[in-house]
């Protein structure tokens, strides 16, 4: 994921998706890139020694500057891998993500012995390592996969609703406590405030569909 990162121009994340291993270190890695500039999977990829993609395809993001792409490609990972470290120690991968040159990686446990044994295993082959928070839950995480969800959002959503939805993100209209308003997102959109807010109302409305529900056109 580095050295992926290290090869494309303002980068915004890189999702390990999915990761099967085959055999001599050879894992068959599934990605989700974010990125503002487009790219050539297959130049970058054969860039990085050890490498070569298998499939590649774009995700529709609506009239906005990102670039996501989704990569599957088959890889030699030199010990030690993240994701290897994990498996050994029976975790469940729940997400592994990089961000702003950061690492971010959420696991499933059963005990709490076995997440001292992960993380000193983490600690002894990668270095410290920031522990942001540990929950107890009555059932495991799914285990990754997550970023499919993009895609399903991407096909589910119309363009309007992609583009005030991640407008309302990046200008911090869902952070606690809110820092812009519907007439901030407005102004971003070139729209009017009634418009910006029915916009995000519906694409809220359509989000919550895809979980409990079929969608309303």
């Amino acid at each position: 994921m580095e050295k992926l990162a290290a090869r494309l121009v303002d980068v915004r994340s890189i999702e390990l998706d999915n990761a099967f291993y085959v055999e001599d270190g050879t894992w068959i890695e599934s990605f989700t890139v974010s990125s503002t500039a487009d790219f050539d999977p297959h130049e970058v990829i054969g860039e990085i020694w050890g490498t070569e993609i298998f499939y590649t395809h774009e995700i529709p993001t609506g009239p906005s500057d990102i670039t996501v792409r989704r990569l599957t490609i088959i890889a030699n990972e030199s010990y030690p891998f993240i994701l290897g470290l994990v498996l050994r120690r029976e975790a469940i991968p729940n997400r592994i993500v990089l961000q702003a040159g950061e690492l971010e990686v959420v696991v499933t446990v059963r005990n709490w012995e076995r997440f001292r044994s992960l993380a000193d295993d983490l600690e002894e082959s990668l270095g410290a390592f920031e522990l942001r928070s540990v929950n107890q839950i009555d059932r495991p995480g799914e285990p990754l996969d997550s970023g499919r969800i993009t895609e399903v959002l991407a096909t589910k959503l119309s363009h309007e609703q992609l583009a005030v939805l991640e407008t309302a993100y990046e200008m911090g209209y869902f952070d606690v406590p809110r820092t812009a308003s519907t007439n901030d997102i407005a102004e971003a959109l070139s729209v009017s405030q009634s418009t910006a807010s029915e916009r995000l109302r519906v694409a809220e409305r359509n989000l919550l569909a895809l979980l409990y529900g079929p969608r309303e056109e």
